[in-house]
């Protein structure tokens, strides 16, 4: 899934969880029967996804949510957040929304993930996404620096007239940090650039399966230094949109676990 329009989204893709409640343990044996009932009935190997997802506009504060399910690649079950019932696109799903429309919580629990647990989670890693350029000396060479993202499937680098810049950079690695996030930097040796030509520099980051960068212009007034710090504010008025894609395997269990601690 993509966002436009300064919209942030949070994806989570991943199979059926088994813990912790009792109304998640009921939805884990409801899908597990669903397993079932799909894989007796088809010979050989099957994909069965799960993909749960919100958006959150940070200019109009609307948000919105999706829970949905496929089969082989096709649609099976799908929630509906506004009428809280369950989609069925084929006559073999009608089984799955009636039984789950009738297990006690779980529409209550959907809803609540949609619109509370997974915005909060949004917001804090939109929070978390920043970049910021620093320099320790007026002799030093200037830092775009990375930090909060996720996944790290991410290009940070300089570029000239639009074009990107490999004489006088410095390329770190990718480090990560103690929440599961990671940071990166790279340098840029201004010593040899004229005062006049600052502005024609610019810090661009890309994350992987968003189609917007964050782009920072090299500017003295959004430096932080050691002799003064400033905010750094980004092209555009200083919006963000930022995608969060999560693999299954990797983090849907810290997700989970997280929002009932």
């Amino acid at each position: 899934m993509f966002c436009f329009h300064n919209f942030s989204c949070f994806i989570l893709n991943f199979y059926c969880f088994t813990h912790l409640t009792e109304t998640q343990t009921h939805v884990c044996v409801s899908h597990s029967g669903l397993l079932q009932t799909l894989f007796l009935s088809l010979s050989g190997i099957h994909t069965y996804q799960m993909m749960v997802g919100c958006e959150w506009d940070d200019d109009t504060g609307v948000t919105n949510g999706f829970w949905q399910y496929s089969y082989d690649g096709e649609d099976f079950v799908a929630f509906d957040l506004k009428t809280l019932t369950w989609i069925a696109p084929t006559p073999q799903a009608v089984i799955t929304k009636h039984k789950w429309e009738g297990l006690p919580g779980n529409t209550e629990y959907r809803k609540n993930y949609l619109t509370q647990e997974c915005i909060d989670w949004l917001k804090k890693y939109v929070d978390y996404g920043r970049m910021s350029l620093l320099q320790k000396t007026p002799s030093s060479p200037v830092t775009c620096h990375a930090s909060g993202f996720y996944p790290n499937k991410i290009m940070l680098f300089w570029r000239r007239d639009g074009e990107e810049v490999h004489e006088d950079v410095d390329h770190g690695e990718i480090l990560h940090n103690h929440d599961g996030t990671f940071q990166k930097s790279v340098d840029l040796d201004v010593s040899s650039v004229k005062a006049e030509d600052w502005g024609r520099y610019s810090c661009v980051f890309q994350l992987s399966g968003v189609n917007e960068d964050i782009v920072t212009k090299l500017d003295p007034k959004v430096i932080k230094t050691n002799w003064g710090r400033t905010e750094i504010k980004r092209d555009g008025g200083g919006k963000d949109t930022f995608l969060l894609i999560v693999l299954c395997w990797i983090i849907s269990l810290f997700i989970i676990l997280s929002s009932f601690m």
